[in-house]
């Protein structure tokens, strides 16, 4: 599917990827300007190509990166981190943060807090260990359709709870769309097979139908998973 948007632009697309996977932050237009060697407008179109087939998000004027899934640019609610050396990582939303142990491919620690009560959750989570706090799960908000209307709205309501009951307590108190609450370990799971690719440098957008197919494989079906097409 190499037609899917211009050299250019999917030149762009691996030096943003590798560079949020080995900076925890975008590279500047200008950045990308002087490391690939083309001019400051050929990289803001290859960006404006990323953003409309959903590759990256950019901010609202335009010329700057806001995210590029499963990495956010800007502090959100969870930091990923490397237990070895002093790497971090913002993770967009719950899913996110288990995406940037997909696309890494290495065991990292994450850090957020419920909503709930407002506890610190501190979890670890690797390709092959879920994450190890028990009880963890996460409520998705919003039903597949609607994820790209807001999709920084969306991710940052993706949270993480310390258990069920907090998170429907939570719901109920703050009167927000009941959504979906899941299992952590399942969204785990999930993220494996959707992010795992995001540092590849033959990537592509996935048809719809793929994407479709590796949420129910995870076990996520039903009108509310279901995809736009």
């Amino acid at each position: 599917m190499a037609d899917w948007a211009s050299p250019s632009a999917r030149r762009i697309r691996a030096e943003v990827f590798g560079t949020f996977a080995r900076e925890g932050r975008p590279p500047s237009p200008e950045e990308l300007s002087a490391k690939l060697g083309i001019d400051r407008a050929e990289v803001l179109g290859g960006l404006r190509e990323l953003h409309q087939v959903h590759a990256v998000v950019l901010a609202p004027e335009g010329d700057a990166i806001r995210m590029a899934h499963p990495f956010s640019a800007w502090p959100m609610n969870f930091v990923v981190s490397a237990p070895e050396d002093d790497r971090l990582w913002w993770g967009g939303c719950a899913w996110d943060s288990f995406g940037i142990v997909a696309a890494l491919g290495e065991p990292l620690e994450v850090l957020t807090h419920c909503p709930g009560c407002g506890a610190e959750l501190r979890y670890a989570a690797g390709p092959q260990e879920p994450p190890d706090l028990p009880g963890l799960v996460v409520r998705i908000p919003r039903p597949a359709a609607d994820w790209w209307e807001d999709v920084v709205e969306t991710c940052s309501s993706i949270r993480a709870f310390c258990s069920h009951e907090h998170a429907e307590r939570w719901i109920a108190r703050s009167g927000s769309r009941e959504g979906d609450v899941v299992d952590a370990e399942r969204l785990w799971a999930l993220a494996l097979p959707w992010y795992g690719d995001r540092l590849d440098s033959d990537w592509a957008p996935r048809p719809v139908d793929r994407s479709q197919a590796i949420l129910e494989d995870a076990g996520f079906a039903g009108p509310f998973w279901e995809l736009p097409r």
